[in-house]
């Protein structure tokens, strides 16, 4: 456990080192922040936009609008707090211009109805539950569960609360365990141990 500290630190400071160094203009510290970040923040743009090509389309102007702004990011949160802040703020904008463009869409299409909760399969797979969950919600559940944020670090992601966030945690978790119960216990099993 002591060990997995150090390391955390050791990276943390390793991260910080780089950003000074960006912040310098050094661009080969930067391409080393990338290679650090690429993979989690395309997982979580994923996961968020659930697109192939709009997730990696969100980590290119990400990491764009990450190297315009990184002189303005101060030590105060953590660098990854930090990046993630960006890449929520980046697919609440991306989700919300979607909407505007589905809205401009159904003046000239018939509306398609969604299917029911009933209609929907009882091994519904990770991808489609987070299908399920308001924008809000997948924010929520993919930086606790999948990345480890704690609550101070979603509050500071998602501009609330840290008693606000953990009570819309607690209430997804309930909502998870209501539908796990409601379909035999075999849903989202792995979904609800990580929450």
């Amino acid at each position: 456990m002591e060990r997995d500290y150090r390391e955390h630190k050791s990276n943390s400071e390793e991260i910080e080192m780089l950003v000074e160094r960006t912040k310098l203009g050094d661009k080969e510290a930067f391409a080393s922040i990338i290679r650090n970040f690429e993979k989690p923040m395309y997982i979580y743009c994923y996961h968020i936009l659930k697109n192939k090509e709009e997730a990696e389309d969100a980590l290119q102007e990400i990491f764009i609008k990450v190297y315009e702004q990184i002189h303005k990011y101060r030590p105060n949160m953590t660098f990854s707090a930090w990046l993630y802040k960006i890449a929520y703020n980046y697919s609440l904008n991306q989700i919300r211009s979607r909407k505007r463009w589905f809205r401009f869409l159904d003046r000239y299409k018939y509306d398609q109805p969604e299917p029911s909760p009933q209609q929907i399969d009882s091994q519904t797979t990770m991808k489609d539950f987070l299908n399920l969950l308001t924008t809000e919600e997948r924010h929520i559940i993919v930086l606790r569960a999948i990345h480890r944020y704690n609550f101070n670090e979603i509050s500071e992601i998602m501009n609330m609360k840290p008693a606000t966030v953990r009570k819309k945690y607690e209430r997804l978790r309930k909502k998870i365990q209501t539908k796990e119960v409601n379909e035999g216990g075999t849903v989202n099993a792995s979904i609800t141990k990580s929450v």
